[in-house]
């Protein structure tokens, strides 16, 4: 048995959602539903059909349950076959994506590309009334979602992402997937991923796992951006090569200037200027300051004179600028005083 295209599963999805509704022998409840699930137009508030139907916002609530409960037995026993068969193709999606998935995900996997509302309506729907499936209600913490509900109903899935949550910001920075499946207890990382994608508390960026608000891994603005070309270098970077770098990246809005970058590069205390045009993060070590800055903290943190040649290598832990340039502000600044040959101290005179 070949698997179906996109377009054909598309088809057997509306076919379905067709013969669903043909149940329904009530008008104004074909309405309620059509309209709450949002299948042939937008989703519907309780409180706008109300006012369509000229009944309370609690009476569509009402009729929404009963109808679903009685939608739900007639599929049970096998009153309505297309949502059985349908069942299987989510069930061997899902098992393909990690057992759980996001509405919108698992529906641009069935139907092969991008897909839209009243297409993922059709999804959400028909999940909605299969036995095997468990579906996840969007709200402020999850997206709408669906697993299969022989692994964990939509109350144990909500635990398991919290507890990948609460692990991610106990550890107080971005975990790769392998990394966050060994801190944790499910038998195999592509579960782990697929219920941190039910969170609106996290993002990724390369499979690097963090809270949304962490810049590392959901950057939304060029220094955010910046940031992150930086940290995956690893090393201090010229301006223009960070440029390149972003516009070569994967993120969204990066046809950014080299002015621009630089720009923002100057004004973040994040980012610490250590040679010309070369800049490094500053949680890397390196302080704000001139060349001479950095030589007077190098000797106030010094418990005796160093010689030159020690200042020089130290100083040039902390900036990539020429030796001669430090060795000219050794001698030439006042705060610096020679206290032997090639040796220095720091004056405390001057400061």
């Amino acid at each position: 048995m070949t698997d179906k295209s996109g377009s054909e599963q598309k088809d057997d999805f509306k076919t379905g959602v067709t013969e669903i509704l043909a149940t329904i022998d009530q008008e104004r409840e074909r309405e309620i539903i059509t309209r709450r699930f949002g299948l042939y137009d937008r989703r519907e508030t309780l409180e706008q059909i109300g006012e369509l139907l000229g009944i309370t916002r609690e009476r569509v609530r009402q009729l929404e349950k009963a109808i679903l409960n009685k939608l739900k037995t007639l599929t049970e026993n096998g009153k309505i076959t297309s949502v059985n068969s349908l069942e299987k193709v989510m069930v061997r999606k899902l098992s393909e994506m990690g057992r759980v998935a996001r509405v919108q995900d698992l529906t641009d996997n069935l139907f092969g590309g991008t897909t839209n509302q009243r297409e993922r309506a059709h999804v959400a729907f028909i999940a909605e009334l299969a036995p095997g499936l468990a579906v996840v209600s969007e709200n402020d913490d999850y997206f709408h979602s669906v697993g299969i509900l022989e692994y964990g109903d939509d109350k144990k899935i909500r635990a398991e992402v919290d507890s990948i949550v609460a692990t991610i910001r106990k550890h107080g920075e971005p975990l790769m997937i392998e990394q966050l499946h060994d801190l944790l207890n499910y038998e195999h990382p592509d579960y782990v991923r697929a219920l941190a994608s039910v969170s609106k508390s996290l993002a990724h960026l390369k499979d690097n796992w963090g809270l949304v608000k962490w810049p590392t891994v959901n950057p939304k603005n060029i220094r955010d951006k910046i940031y992150v070309i930086l940290a995956e270098n690893g090393k201090p970077m010229h301006f223009s090569e960070i440029a390149e770098s972003i516009k070569g990246s994967s993120f969204k809005r990066k046809d950014v200037t080299t002015q621009a970058i630089h720009n923002e590069l100057i004004k973040d205390s994040r980012f610490v200027l250590i040679g010309r045009g070369i800049y490094a993060l500053d949680t890397w070590g390196f302080g704000q300051g001139t060349v001479a800055d950095i030589i007077a903290d190098v000797l106030k943190n010094s418990a005796e004179p160093l010689h030159r040649d020690e200042i020089v290598k130290r100083v040039l832990k902390s900036r990539q600028v020429k030796e001669t340039t430090i060795l000219l502000n050794l001698q030439s600044k006042p705060q610096f005083k020679r206290v032997a040959k090639a040796t220095y101290a720091f004056n405390p005179k001057t400061n």
